[in-house]
């Protein structure tokens, strides 16, 4: 499963608490990591100066995609674990297909070469008005760096993503405390692992 949302969103932190309340058959990744050459590709296009232009950076983001996969997630599903991602390729197909104006089945195509048709079971977005996670404390990286206007951008991308598979999709007000974003979220997941079970 994988948490999408604009930057502080609180992915992260629910990502985090979501695999402890779901115990050790659990592994949890994030996006661009989980690996030594998806660290790498995190800290260039997250925290360094230079400026990849968005065919770069999308292709960047696909390469320490396809390294997690085939490091990482595949080996994982393959032993029956469940794999909790905080991002994947709804990230890049918001942020470079849609706010970079690269196109979605663009960046689709590029990500599947790298990925092949991995796709997770359940997404979940947690959505935050981003005025709301701008005022949100921390160090901003290179994409909070460019303002609101591209948050917003991502942000719809993401919800017109949600609705065009909402099988898949589950829209969650991130607005709220944390305790019960966690609660909703737990909710989805086992309402979402009694229906697979079926």
């Amino acid at each position: 499963m994988t948490l999408e949302g604009i930057d502080r969103a609180g992915k992260s932190t629910q990502a985090r608490l979501l695999a402890e309340a779901l115990g050790p058959d659990v592994v949890a990744v994030r996006e661009p990591g989980g690996t030594a050459v998806g660290e790498q590709v995190r800290s260039l296009v997250k925290h360094s100066s230079a400026s990849p232009t968005p065919e770069a950076e999308a292709l960047l983001f696909a390469a320490a995609r396809s390294q997690l996969v085939s490091e990482v997630i595949e080996p994982a599903l393959e032993r029956g674990l469940t794999v909790i991602c905080d991002r994947f390729l709804d990230s890049s197909l918001a942020y470079q297909g849609a706010a970079r104006a690269l196109g979605i089945d663009e960046v689709r195509g590029i990500n599947r070469f790298g990925i092949g048709e991995l796709e997770p079971d359940l997404t979940l977005l947690l959505d935050l008005d981003p005025a709301a996670a701008g005022a949100r404390a921390g160090k901003a990286d290179r994409f909070e760096g460019e303002g609101q206007d591209l948050q917003e951008q991502v942000l719809e991308a993401y919800r017109a993503l949600a609705r065009a598979e909402p099988e898949r999709w589950r829209v969650v007000d991130a607005g709220r405390d944390e305790a019960a974003v966690h609660a909703e979220i737990l909710g989805l997941v086992s309402r979402a692992a009694r229906a697979g079970a079926r």
